[in-house]
């Protein structure tokens, strides 16, 4: 093996840990809340925020870190960032007390954003043009995997050996990710070096961000939080005015407003994670309230999509290196939509037979969609934006999860109110879990046209970057 084979081999074990790592943690933490409002007497309201801290930080410092990652060097961000996720993972084992944990959360979701704003760019930045989609699609895999194995591992950790083992499971994976990246990644990758950083423009994007993540994903418990919905837009409608005077701004909105492709990419991923992000919830209900499994046994049902998202992502996006990205991605977003609408038919009698199968079918076409599309994303500009690109797409399926949830909590609280679940109407339950279906199939189809609406962009040995910064479809 030639040394720069070595290297290109080293990094994508390095990136692709640390991919598995922050996506697992988000989603094993799920299983530990119940221990952990028992062992600190902690209401639902602190139990939330457990979880929502991490998403938020991690949605709000995403672009900032990944700009910032492009003048300073994605490396040195890159390694800060484990650091910090290493360290406050080992802080959320040793918390005593669920205020101390929220904290160190927070902090948690920082340095996932550091980790996963730059992840993607540093990759795109190592390997050339051609391997780009193989590329990005291990890495996909990886991510589905960590979201795939942190219920399945964290239950596992929380039932055997107690909540802080999952933080601390992080941590030793943690420490190999930052001692493969000390001594194996060599050089530094920053194609926006010597432009200046702009502080306001990240400080009106963060804030902006949180209040309107915060603010959909409350529509259903607190009515204040259309306020702070309506605020977060506004705020975000300052940033974008003030990004398009700023010399240096911290999202280039040229990148929207004069590359087809990066829109319309962002915008499909979008209304992807929008459209399927809630489907583990709602299943997770319908298979444990109506249908009458135990959480294990639903969790091994769910478990047959993330296995062939995992198993077909690399194929996926090698397939985009040969085939236009937009083509592939638009048949997957096809097949999910299609498997969304079949779902649309669930009642208390379907055999589980038909659930697995449908699983399967959205896990095909998440596949097809997700890879791709990463790879008409980072393939649609040029090297000094790597790091905005990344941490769009990250925003992106943050933003998305938090517009599924909200739909569909939303649709519920419609249906059955707020009542406990083992209190609700089954029926009822039934028709809102299949009502909630038809939205996110509907939303799938409009993505269907976003997809499509994107153009094509060179592939293979012909990835070329257009010059001034944008490359635009061909």
């Amino acid at each position: 093996m030639t040394q720069d084979a070595q290297f290109k081999r080293h990094t994508l074990i390095t990136i692709t840990m640390a991919s598995f790592l922050t996506p697992f943690m988000g989603s094993a933490v799920n299983l530990a809340i119940p221990s952990i409002g028992e062992q600190f007497n902690a209401g639902a309201m602190h139990l939330s925020w457990v979880v929502t801290s991490y998403i938020l930080a991690s949605a709000a410092f995403l672009v900032p870190f990944g700009r910032f990652a492009d003048i300073v060097g994605r490396k040195k961000v890159f390694i800060a960032g484990m650091i910090f996720f290493t360290l406050s993972s080992l802080l959320c084992g040793l918390a005593a007390s669920v205020e101390m944990l929220i904290a160190f959360r927070l902090l948690q979701g920082i340095g996932s954003a550091m980790v996963f704003g730059t992840a993607m760019a540093i990759l795109t930045s190592v390997f050339p043009p051609q391997e780009r989609g193989k590329i990005l699609g291990i890495n996909v895999a990886t991510v589905y995997t960590g979201l795939s194995l942190g219920p399945v591992l964290g239950g596992t950790l929380n039932h055997n050996l107690g909540w802080p083992s999952i933080f601390y499971l992080c941590v030793l994976i943690g420490l190999a990710v930052i001692i493969m990246s000390l001594t194996k990644l060599k050089g530094e990758w920053a194609g926006a070096r010597g432009e200046s950083y702009d502080i306001t423009g990240a400080v009106l994007y963060s804030v902006g961000l949180v209040a309107f993540m915060y603010g959909i994903s409350s529509i259903t418990t607190a009515t204040w939080s259309g306020y702070l919905l309506i605020a977060g837009l506004i705020i975000l409608a300052i940033f974008i005015w003030h990004e398009m005077k700023t010399e240096f701004p911290v999202l280039n909105i040229k990148l929207f407003s004069r590359n087809i492709t990066f829109t319309f990419s962002n915008l499909a991923a979008l209304i992807n994670y929008s459209a399927t992000s809630a489907v583990g919830f709602l299943l997770s209900l319908y298979l444990q309230v109506v249908m009458g499994y135990n959480s294990q046994q639903a969790g091994f049902i769910l478990l047959s999509q993330p296995v062939l998202m995992a198993l077909l992502s690399p194929f996926a996006g090698k397939l985009s290196d040969r085939v236009q990205p937009r083509v592939v991605a638009s048949w997957g977003m096809t097949l999910t939509t299609l498997g969304l609408f079949i779902f649309v038919f669930l009642t208390e009698q379907t055999p589980i037979w038909f659930v697995l199968i449908n699983l399967a079918l959205l896990g095909i076409g998440f596949a097809l969609f997700s890879s791709p599309n990463s790879n008409a994303i980072m393939g649609s500009v040029e090297k000094k934006f790597y790091g905005i690109a990344s941490s769009t797409l990250g925003t992106m399926r943050l933003t998305g999860q938090a517009i599924s949830m909200a739909i569909a909590t939303l649709i519920m609280a419609m249906f059955i109110g707020h009542v406990e679940l083992n209190q609700a109407d089954v029926s009822l339950l039934t028709k809102s879990i299949k009502t909630a279906f038809i939205v996110f199939a509907a939303t799938c189809l409009a993505g269907i046209f976003a997809s499509l609406a994107r153009g094509n962009i060179s592939t293979g040995n012909q990835f070329k970057n257009k010059p001034g910064g944008i490359s635009n479809s061909k």
